[in-house]
């Protein structure tokens, strides 16, 4: 079988294993967020945090649950971090340095999961399993509630209650993914993942030194890595390590976790605004720009020019021969179209284009189909400024789910996607022209650009992969890194929530011959063609000095 038809096979039951959840765990999702019931489980949270879950909250409140909510967990993860070296099972390691554990609190609370540590060499066991792993799951249950919150907005009308954020983050983390990181750690260990909470020992011997590996709880921490589109590794080598991805089968499951929420809550929307293919319109064009996007990284990576890709049957440098160009396609696109950031590949060893492909999932929005909660929600985003857009063009006031764009509301939407830009643009900027930062590059000329501009494109837009060619350890990077990523997750909250509040205000408007079919093809060909335009005009000039540079010259 050649390495082409395995890759057009893994990605048929990569699809078909997708279809097969859709509807099941995108109707569960909706009750879930749905019901007026509260387990016993979820009472004793209530009660201990001091919480009513009953109390319907308006945008403002809301929002101030999210942020009060993250900034405790980010003071929380800081101080875990610092204190580390008096922790039993740091496993003699020391405390974290201030400018580094604020760097990985913001990354981890914000699902960025940016790593400018090596994972193996610096977190003991109660960092990784009480503070990282913790917030894995919470940071992803904060996105979906956002997105949760914004559908109500659409679902609502006459008032501007959108839900309780601590119900809703409280639900996310019990009834969905708790459940299925069970099964998804279970699984892993199965395929040969290691579970445990060994010490470091030592594995091998060479000239001149030996090999040491240390264990730790790794298949529970790399189920809900992937399925909360996360990415933060236990090893620096991330999904590559074979402690964290053994096998070709782990590799697509991994890839099925990362994908299987964002794609599922198209089918909650659907369900909670009351019209299924309205979450199947929005289905379509996640889907269409991940196949588009997996079957151009596929073509880059295998049909690159020169001898040494053709013995090697394509570009193989920084692959694992375990998983190879298709495996490693088909997860790098999987990742940066998600915020997830896990890599199973090295990034920097892509083609020039492929590297290019990989910078432009993320400088999309990552909404395709996009982190947990957040995927949706900016698709929805986009959604508003398509109707918008055709709205101007036939001389019609634009409506979407029954709500009329207005000013207030396109205003909120366009801050919303010009926040990412300005903040990869901005410190990609000031990083080039600065001495200091620029030192950190172990590449120069276009190559070298695209390693910052991976990185803050990655920071800014809660992803969390690298390049990895960059020394990103340093006070400028982990400090301005750091403010990008909590920059970059919570300003494009305060819109969305306050985007939802507006909507949930208003009257519904009956549907006319004049209304736009949002459920059609046709809208799902412009919402693609207004993501892929508001992109190319914002990011084309910064990738043309980067990537496509490097992929025209080789």
């Amino acid at each position: 079988m050649s390495p082409a038809l395995s890759g057009v096979l893994q990605l048929l039951a990569l699809i078909a294993a997708l279809g097969l959840v859709y509807r099941p765990l995108g109707d569960h999702m909706a009750r879930t967020y749905s019901s007026d019931k509260h387990l016993r489980v979820e009472k004793w949270i209530y009660k201990a945090i001091g919480a009513d879950p009953t109390n319907e909250m308006r945008w403002p409140a809301y929002l101030r649950g999210v942020l009060a909510f993250s900034a405790v967990s980010v003071l929380f993860l800081y101080l875990l971090q610092r204190v580390q070296g008096s922790l039993p099972g740091s496993l003699g390691f020391s405390s974290i340095d201030p400018d580094q554990a604020f760097n990985t609190a913001a990354s981890f609370v914000s699902n960025t999961n940016w790593q400018s540590y090596y994972g193996e060499q610096a977190m003991g066991h109660v960092v990784q399993t009480g503070g990282l792993a913790v917030q894995n799951f919470v940071s992803a249950a904060v996105g979906m509630a956002v997105a949760v919150a914004l559908v109500r907005g659409f679902a609502r009308a006459h008032t501007g209650e959108l839900g309780n954020f601590w119900s809703d983050l409280v639900r996310g983390t019990v009834r969905i993914l708790l459940p299925i990181s069970v099964i998804g750690a279970i699984v892993l260990v199965a395929c040969g993942a290691i579970q445990n909470f060994s010490g470091i020992h030592e594995v091998g011997q060479f000239p001149g030194g030996s090999q040491e590996w240390n264990g730790g709880a790794v298949a529970s921490q790399e189920v809900i890595k992937e399925l909360g589109t996360n990415g933060g590794g236990y090893f620096n080598a991330n999904s590559a390590h074979p402690f964290e991805n053994p096998t070709p089968l782990s590799n697509l499951f991994e890839i099925f976790l990362i994908l299987v929420i964002p794609f599922a809550l198209t089918r909650t929307f659907g369900r909670m605004v009351g019209s299924v293919r309205q979450g199947y319109a929005i289905l379509a064009t996640m889907a269409t720009i991940w196949i588009g996007f997996v079957l151009l990284m596929m073509w880059t990576e295998f049909a690159h020019h020169g001898p040494a890709f053709q013995i090697a049957g394509g570009a193989m440098e920084g692959k694992e021969t375990r998983f190879g160009i298709s495996g490693s396609a088909i997860f790098s696109v999987s990742t940066t179209l998600t915020s997830t950031g896990a890599v199973n590949s090295f990034h920097s060893s892509n083609t020039g284009l492929g590297g290019g492909i990989n910078l432009l999932g993320m400088q999309l929005g990552e909404i395709a189909p996009g982190g947990v909660g957040s995927g949706l929600y900016g698709m929805l985003i986009m959604a508003v400024i398509a109707v918008f857009i055709a709205g101007l063009m036939v001389g019609r006031t634009p409506e979407y789910l029954g709500k009329k764009i207005g000013t207030r509301q396109i205003k909120f939407a366009a801050c919303y996607i010009l926040i990412t830009p300005a903040l990869v643009l901005g410190f990609t900027a000031a990083a080039m022209a600065l001495d200091t930062p620029g030192h950190s590059m172990t590449n120069s000329g276009a190559h070298g650009f695209s390693e910052i501009l991976y990185a803050y494109t990655s920071g800014a837009n809660n992803n969390g992969s690298a390049f990895a060619g960059l020394n990103a350890d340093t006070q400028w990077f982990n400090s301005t890194i750091g403010i990008a990523m909590l920059l970059g997750r919570f300003l494009p909250m305060v819109f969305v929530l306050a985007l939802a509040g507006s909507l949930a205000e208003q009257t519904p408007v009956p549907e006319t011959a004049g209304t736009l079919r949002t459920q059609k093809p046709l809208f799902t060909g412009l919402l693609v063609g207004t993501i892929l335009i508001i992109t190319g005009l914002t990011y084309f000039p910064a990738l043309a000095l980067g990537p496509l540079a490097e992929g025209l010259a080789s």
